[in-house]
């Protein structure tokens, strides 16, 4: 038997305590694989891990604020120490900010009178603790055979989709901080992949598509598990597969 076929496949994501992140939790251990719980508060990531064990799988609770580099290090150190390395990560965490989807905030978000301390929060967790957590996670995702990272994304990060003004995103008031953010993490998405791609390692964004979660007020008309079948899929890609990629439920979503 190889390597590869006992290898014991390790996933972490990030703000995995509720919503779309535990709904991948879950299928990532219906799969076999031991996930880590990300999550910032303690009991809550505690309790999700629990949660999971009790159906069955494989899992364990990490203390992660995406927002918090020292609580990153601090989280691969201990992975490195009971695991040894990481095959998924999914960036999961991840804020709208006011205004987004509350119409009674909707101005909360204009760009012509915008709060930047605001667009400066919504950043530091949908890009910057991207970048903090997905390079803490290296060293361990050298160490995976099939390495694979999945940064959660949106529609409303599509500059092709956004930009048309009888698509669907012109009925949402516009955005200086959550729709650009995840602009970014595209294009960090890209050159991430286009680093990477000569180790192997495979990383592309991942859009769940309208999800009923409290990020958006629970006004999504799909269910969690829905979502977080995207972000499974492209987590789990097979050898050869796309690297620097925008994936949601029918294939492709235009940047």
């Amino acid at each position: 038997m190889s390597e590869y076929a006992t290898h014991q496949k390790i996933a972490l994501i990030t703000g995995a305590d509720k919503g779309i992140g535990r709904a991948a939790a879950e299928q990532l251990a219906a799969l076999g694989m031991t996930v880590l719980i990300g999550a910032r508060n303690p009991r809550r990531g505690d309790d999700a891990a629990a949660a999971l064990r009790a159906t069955g799988g494989s899992a364990h609770a990490v203390v992660l604020d995406v927002t918090d580099q020292a609580t990153a290090r601090t989280a691969a150190q201990q992975i490195e120490e009971r695991f040894g390395h990481l095959d998924v990560l999914i960036n999961n965490a991840g804020i709208t900010g006011p205004g987004q989807v509350s119409p009674e905030d909707a101005h909360d978000q204009v760009p012509s009178s915008v709060d930047l301390d605001m667009v400066r929060a919504v950043f530091e967790t949908n890009v910057f603790g991207v970048i903090a957590v997905t390079n803490a996670m290296l060293p361990l995702l050298r160490r995976s055979p099939a390495p694979r990272i999945v940064n959660v994304s949106s529609a409303a990060g599509s500059l092709g989709i956004t930009s048309d003004p009888d698509g669907p995103p012109a009925a949402l008031p516009t955005s200086a901080a959550y729709t650009p953010s995840k602009a970014a993490l595209n294009a960090l998405t890209v050159q991430y992949a286009n680093e990477l791609r000569k180790n192997g390692i495979l990383i592309n964004a991942a859009d769940p598509g309208y999800v009923n979660t409290e990020i958006n007020n629970h006004s999504g008309y799909l269910t969690v598990a829905q979502g977080a079948a995207v972000l499974v899929r492209v987590a789990t890609l097979g050898a050869g597969g796309p690297t620097g990629g925008f994936f949601g439920e029918a294939g492709r979503v235009p940047w």
